[in-house]
């Protein structure tokens, strides 16, 4: 008997998760040194040896390997993600308190990224003069070569220090999103935009749309009826690989705007080696990934026939 397309599908992003999971845990416990010792063991402390062993029993890190992995499992499972060695707080409380705020960031900044893709794209593709199509073709590759750390320097000081648009300091939450948003979308925008171009034109080329012109359909119908459903598919398969992308971006954008978020709080477990922050971050974030692609995943066959048949043959 076969297995359905959705519960294999759901299997496959389940062994991902489990296998990045595992992965983690190994290469952040394979790092160099003890991040106990690293943290407790300085002389302004004063802690002795026996109170450093404490201190790491206290942690498990004293475990062998293997049970150190089994307990972090079974922690994960139950929502006990473990504790900072940082400042001794819970993880998923710190988690807790970060997660909103990249969410709002990266939410909003994929929005701005598909409405200036599509933007992009159809002016790319439909726009009356051959010089503005040339222009906006050349675009995504301008915005893929522009790193984020630069884009969001450039835009602060532009925008805010030089222009005086957008405070820097008192800012209210609106005027305080619009540059970090900005600063992740843009690059974010630039595959989209390519992919679509290249579907769009794909499609315009088909049998069909030069029989739905010749019977004299409008440009703006054959975009919004025709082309515009043909062209999804390939868009929203790159926009769930763009997620990754889009969590990298947001690091990058809530360190130069000083904005709390996971961005941050992963910039200070990395400078503080607080390792249950860092894997927690990982996994999450691999969790988010795989259940975008696997969405994405289920829906395609919604949106294309030959999929369709493809998934159920």
């Amino acid at each position: 008997m076969a297995v359905p397309y959705p519960l294999r599908r759901t299997g496959q992003a389940a062994l991902v998760v489990l296998a990045t999971f595992v992965l983690a845990f190994l290469l952040l416990q394979a790092l160099p040194g003890d991040a106990i010792v690293a943290r407790y063991a300085s002389p302004e402390l004063g802690l002795s040896a026996a109170q450093l062993e404490e201190l790491r029993a206290a942690y498990g890190a004293d475990q062998p390997i293997w049970l150190q992995l089994w307990q972090s499992a079974v922690g994960f499972l139950t929502g006990d993600l473990g504790t900072s060695l940082q400042n001794g707080a819970d993880v998923e409380a710190l988690i807790a308190t970060a997660l909103p705020s990249t969410l709002l960031l990266a939410s909003l900044g994929f929005v701005a990224a598909v409405l200036l893709a599509v933007a992009i794209a159809v002016v790319a593709t439909f726009g009356r003069a051959e010089w503005l199509r040339r222009a906006f073709r050349s675009l995504p590759p301008l915005f893929v070569s522009i790193p984020v750390f630069w884009l969001g320097i450039v835009l602060l000081q532009g925008v805010s220090f030089q222009l005086g648009l957008i405070p820097v300091i008192n800012a209210d939450p609106v005027e305080a999103l619009v540059l970090p948003v900005l600063t992740i979308a843009v690059p974010i925008a630039a595959p989209l935009a390519q992919v679509l171009i290249r579907s769009i034109d794909d499609t315009v080329a088909e049998p069909f749309i030069a029989v739905a012109k010749a019977r004299g359909a409008s440009s703006g119908w054959l975009l919004s009826r025709e082309v515009a459903r043909n062209a999804l598919l390939p868009t929203l398969t790159i926009a769930g690989v763009l997620f990754g992308e889009l969590i990298a971006g947001a690091v990058v954008t809530e360190t130069v705007f000083a904005r709390t978020g996971l961005g941050r709080l992963t910039q200070e477990a990395v400078a503080t080696r607080d390792i249950p922050v860092l894997q927690a971050i990982v996994v999450i974030s691999a969790i988010g990934f795989v259940a975008i692609n696997l969405a994405v995943d289920l829906i395609a066959p919604a949106i294309d026939p030959r999929l369709r048949k493809a998934v159920h043959a």
